[in-house]
């Protein structure tokens, strides 16, 4: 569903993407990790049409990106940290989107809209929401359209425990449709029950794809947070940032 060939991008002196090659497919669950200034949202940017890469193609549905922006209208997408004009009211956001989108509202996913109870807040301005209030609109936009894929960036980070668990079970039902979803997270023990492939990024260059099952198999450890470090101490690689993995089990860091 996402093809990405011979991809690379500088800034300036730093090697933001170094070559990536990787095949996305229906119904996979990637996440996307990988110390601070790996590359993953770059990426991610990337993938969105954000950043233009300096070499190398990205197809969506066999089809290059490049110059092309409908294929956006199959992404749903969820920042890190989501940036709304601070007078626009909530509803009014919702309206405009799905105005700009042209769909009809039998075609809305509003299952988070009503999970998280944010018609109840339609009047209110964007400015005057909490971080993690405005985390609940970006998740909800996300997922309005239906999209055929997910990007989700830190999608958990500044939610309460019960609207995480809220999130995390949408994102399995989404799975459970064959969507392709991506996620960043520096809370791997968020992403235990939701991955079905890891992709590890250092430095701007893809270490290893691998399905979650193999990973387990290698390493001889169920947890995602283990894995990934017995995979990085066996290589001798970022001491530093195994120890982070270790130790975000129920709290997490922002990239």
């Amino acid at each position: 569903m996402i093809r990405i060939e011979n991809l690379t991008k500088r800034f300036k002196k730093l090697q933001a993407l170094g070559d990536i090659n990787a095949l996305f497919n229906k119904g996979q669950v990637i996440s996307l990790i990988g110390p601070n200034g790996s590359g993953k949202t770059t990426l991610i940017k990337s993938i969105l049409g954000m950043v233009k890469p300096d070499s190398g193609c990205i197809y969506v549905d066999t089809k290059p990106i490049n110059g092309d922006p409908s294929y956006r209208s199959q992404i749903g997408y969820m920042p890190q940290i989501g940036h709304y004009p601070d007078n626009m009211k909530v509803g009014h956001l919702f309206n405009m989107m799905k105005n700009i989108r042209k769909v009809s509202d039998a075609a809305l996913d509003t299952d988070l809209l009503v999970k998280f109870n944010l018609v109840s807040i339609f009047d209110k301005p964007m400015r005057t929401l909490s971080g993690g209030t405005r985390q609940k609109v970006s998740a909800a936009l996300a997922f309005y359209f239906n999209p055929d894929i997910l990007i989700l960036d830190e999608p958990t980070a500044g939610l309460d425990p019960l609207s995480s668990e809220i999130l995390k079970e949408k994102i399995i039902e989404e799975k459970k449709k064959n969507k392709l979803i991506l996620i960043t997270s520096h809370i791997l023990s968020d992403l235990d029950e939701l991955t079905t492939h890891v992709m590890y990024l250092q430095e701007g260059k893809m270490i290893f794809l691998k399905d979650i099952g193999t990973l387990r198999q290698e390493t001889g450890q169920d947890r995602l947070g283990k894995a990934i470090a017995r995979i990085m101490r066996d290589g001798k690689k970022d001491a530093l940032w195994i120890d982070e993995v270790l130790a975000v089990k129920e709290t997490g860091i922002t990239d």
